[in-house]
């Protein structure tokens, strides 16, 4: 009876664990952001955090997706994937915002879908277009101003053509498993060169002024967990090879953050006034 009793209590607190490990991997990986979220939003400057960490993000976690069609890995996963992708965009929305705020002198608009130019007004005269109505607008493709646009809609839309376009291929091929494999390493090698834009931001910058060395800590932790949790739980080998390379890359931001500590401060107290 007291084995039957133990053996059902064991049970019970590996559910348990079980619910807290799947929690911790769906809160965990939006967690690092709100420090970040709340310090761009105090200061009302995000010229330190690169939105190119968004992208990256929004890109691994939506082929992240389209594997799971295709091999059914655990639904936390996947549900993490989801929540993740909304964090992103909140985070744009407010980098968007704060930008806007803070222009002295109002830049040219960029955007996605469409951007007015000389050809665009030609088209319209031939056309017979007055100069009242509204011009036809074309795709604004310059490479330099790419995830770099001034409006919100602009990245919602670039996402939505990318997984359409994924989803529509993926359909395609779902039968075809190396190509489900692809798309499987290559949503999780994509996530681990999350560090990647801000090592690159941090470098150009010669200074981590304007990221949340919480944010990074938090990373870091979390793809340790992570990491571990990919390897207990069994998950495609492709999962935890890439979150080795997560970690070593978080690790060296927390570098960066040493080495150009006397940097940081400086900046900092320009900002200040001090």
């Amino acid at each position: 009876m007291d084995w039957i009793i133990s053996d059902e209590l064991g049970l019970t607190v590996g559910h348990l664990i079980g619910w807290g490990a799947a929690g911790a991997m769906i809160i965990g990986g939006v967690a690092p952001y709100i420090p970040q979220y709340r310090q761009i939003k105090r200061t009302q400057d995000a010229d330190g955090f690169s939105l190119y960490v968004c992208l990256t993000l929004l890109i691994a976690n939506t082929l992240r997706i389209l594997f799971w069609f295709g091999k059914r890995y655990e639904l936390p996963l996947l549900i993490q994937s989801v929540v993740m992708n909304i964090t992103m965009f909140a985070m744009i929305h407010l980098c968007v915002t704060v930008r806007k705020k803070n222009q002295i002198i109002r830049a040219r608009e960029r955007i996605f879908t469409a951007q007015p130019d000389e050809t665009a007004r030609w088209l319209d005269q031939r056309s017979g277009l007055g100069g009242g109505d509204k011009p036809r607008r074309f795709y604004d493709m310059d490479r330099k101003y790419f995830w770099a646009w001034t409006d919100f809609q602009s990245y919602v839309d670039c996402m939505l053509v990318f997984s359409v376009l994924g989803a529509a291929i993926t359909y395609l091929l779902i039968e075809f498993s190396p190509f489900v494999e692809l798309i499987g390493f290559f949503a999780v090698f994509t996530e681990a060169m999350l560090g990647a834009p801000q090592i690159a931001k941090n470098h150009q910058n010669k200074s981590t002024e304007g990221m949340s060395v919480s944010m990074v800590i938090m990373w870091t932790c979390g793809d340790l967990f992570k990491t571990a949790y990919f390897v207990l739980r069994d998950a495609p080998t492709q999962f935890w090879i890439c979150g080795g390379l997560q970690v070593t890359l978080d690790i060296v931001i927390l570098i960066q953050v040493w080495l150009y500590r006397h940097n940081t401060a400086a900046a900092r107290r320009l900002r200040r006034g001090d």
